[in-house]
This record gives structure tokens, C-alpha cells and sequence, in this order.
């Protein structure tokens, strides 16, 4: 269910109320993260008629809304915060979110998402008014291999093989590569085809999101990636992949067509297929987390990739 603005805390600078016309809103959810650094950085170069608004889904963390607090009421630029009293999910935030923006086109980034650069709002602006697009996925980076702890260096190798793709490559299949970490959307867009609070937890749905509105919307890729910062330990990406099957099939049920086309599907058909493969779930799990530091990379990014094969071909059964 979406959560009503009006159980909501609001707290807002004095620019967000002086503000003219609005034409791009930066929307950030968050639940436990610290999105004041995100918010320091996209404020110290923000383009003309930008807002930023943030949504605290349910933290309940005094610090950290201090912390917010005081980065929204030092911007200098139109910040507000959005706090809610009780966890409604990803889907239910970023529609709250849209609900709050004043600007004709919303950009949604992920609190643990960070510009590579002082000008990376002043691209999507440029992109707003050259193309005026309906939806537009700027793509995102991880941090170069040095600069990671060894903890994150499974989720890094991860992320570089299968997400870290150019616009172009992106454009082979547009919708299967959106993600809400460094989304521009028009709102119209998004009040029209609203993302679905059934999803519980993480994954899946911004692609069946993306899906939906890709029936109706274009869809178009850019190279304006934002640098995801929030990288896992394997014991929680072993967490992540294994409870995300339930929303993955609920993505499958709805778009089998686009499912098909996915490397996910194919393996999840494959893993059903292999009797016992369930059982070898523990081995999968030792190899990705490689406590022993036995395995090298591109094992560890197999047994992490077969591990979720095995619970999304559970989900489909």
C-alpha cells in the first residue's frame, strides 16, 4: 500500500519554499543509508530549476535523520525529507516520491549511488532539453578494483560483467537494463504507470516496472553512469539473490516474453532440469564466499550466479 505524505515528517530548507519553477526533481530513497553525502555532492553544482527531495522509509534512526536534517537545511539549493514512520518498501517510496516532486521530469538515484563529477546533473538537464525523453537509464559504475575492500571485490567482479554496460549495449534490449539507481523519468510517465508495491524487498522491480511502461513509453540509454558505492559482501549477496526469487517470478508471471530473453531465465530453466542441483546450494555459497581464498573471481561469480539459478528455479516450480 502507498504510504499517504500526510503520516509523514516533511522537513524542508528555506530555497525549496522560495523556489521558482521547478523542471528536474532528484528523488532519493533511503532506509539506513546516509544520503547526505549524495546530497552534498549533486548540491555543490546543481543545475537552474532543480529540487532534490529524500524519503526515509521507515529508519527510525535519530542520528541519521539529524545527519539528513542538517544536509537538506545547509543545501543551497530546494531540499526537502520526507520521513515515514513504518518500512513500505522500494516500489511504495519512489512512488511516494513522485508524488511529493514539482519538477516535470524526476531523476531517481539510490542513496548509495555517487556522481563521478560536478557536471553529471548538468548532463541530465542538457538531456531533458535536447531530447525531452520519457524514460532515460544513464548506466553506473563501481569503483576501480584497488580502491575496494577484499569483502566487496565479489560484488565489484559481479557488477563489472553484468551491469556496468555502455548505453549502446544497453539499447540491444532497453528495458531488461533499467534500474532506478540513476533513472530520469518524465512524471507523467511515472504517475501513469506507477511502480508496483507487490514486490516485496529487493529486486525485480524496476525491470517489470520498466517492462510496463516500455509498452507504452520509449525507452532510451545514455552514458551519464552514476558510481554505485554501496557494494556487498558475499554473505549478503548469497542473502540478496536468494530472497529476491520470489519477486523475480512475479516479474516472470507478468512478462514472460521479456523473461525468456533474459540470461536469468535461461539458467533458472537449466538448474531446474538438473536433478538435485538444491542440494549443491552449499558449495555454491562456500565458492562465492571463498573464506579460505581458494577460488579465483571468475568462479566465485559462477557459484554466486548458480546459487541464484537454483532458488529462481525453485520460484518458478
Amino acid at each position: 500500500m502507498n504510504a499517504p505524505l500526510k503520516s509523514c515528517t516533511v522537513v524542508r530548507n528555506a530555497a525549496f519554499d522560495a523556489a521558482g519553477a521547478v523542471r528536474l526533481s532528484v528523488l532519493i530513497p533511503f532506509y539506513r543509508d546516509n544520503p547526505a553525502p549524495l546530497l552534498k555532492r549533486l548540491a555543490a553544482s546543481p543545475p537552474q530549476g532543480a529540487e532534490i527531495i529524500l524519503y526515509d522509509d521507515g529508519s527510525a534512526d535519530a542520528v541519521l535523520t539529524g545527519a539528513v536534517i542538517e544536509a537538506v537545511q545547509e543545501a543551497p539549493l530546494p531540499a526537502m525529507l520526507i520521513s515515514a514512520q513504518h518500512n513500505c518498501g522500494r516500489a511504495c517510496a519512489r512512488n511516494a516520491l513522485t508524488r511529493a516532486a514539482r519538477g516535470a521530469w524526476v531523476l531517481l538515484l539510490d542513496a548509495d549511488m555517487m556522481p563521478p563529477d560536478a557536471a553529471f546533473l548538468q548532463r541530465w538537464r542538457a538531456c531533458v532539453d535536447k531530447l525531452a525523453p520519457a524514460i532515460a537509464f544513464g548506466g553506473f559504475a563501481v569503483p576501480p578494483g584497488h580502491s575496494v575492500a577484499p569483502e566487496q571485490r565479489l560484488h565489484q567482479a559481479f557488477s563489472q560483467h553484468s551491469d556496468c554496460l555502455p548505453a549502446a549495449v544497453r539499447m540491444q534490449n532497453p528495458a531488461s537494463h533499467v534500474c532506478t539507481s540513476n533513472l530520469l523519468v518524465r512524471k507523467d510517465v511515472l504517475q501513469a504507470v506507477p511502480f508496483d508495491d507487490g514486490f516485496d524487498g529487493w529486486g525485480w522491480e524496476d525491470v517489470e516496472w520498466a517492462a510496463r511502461a516500455g509498452q507504452h513509453y520509449p525507452i532510451i540509454h545514455i552514458d551519464n553512469p552514476a558510481l554505485h558505492l554501496g557494494l556487498e559482501n558475499p554473505g549478503t549477496l548469497l542473502r540478496r539473490f536468494r530472497d529476491s526469487a520470489a519477486n523475480y517470478a512475479r516479474f516472470v508471471h507478468r512478462h514472460p516474453a521479456l523473461a525468456r530473453s533474459l540470461p536469468s531465465w535461461k539458467a533458472a530453466r537449466m538448474a531446474a532440469k538438473i536433478p538435485g542441483f538444491s542440494r549443491l546450494r552449499p558449495l555454491f555459497a562456500a565458492i562465492a564466499r571463498n573464506k579460505a581464498g581458494l577460488w579465483p573471481l571468475r568462479a566465485r561469480i559462477l557459484a554466486l550466479k548458480l546459487w541464484r539459478s537454483s532458488w529462481y528455479a525453485k520460484a518458478l516450480s
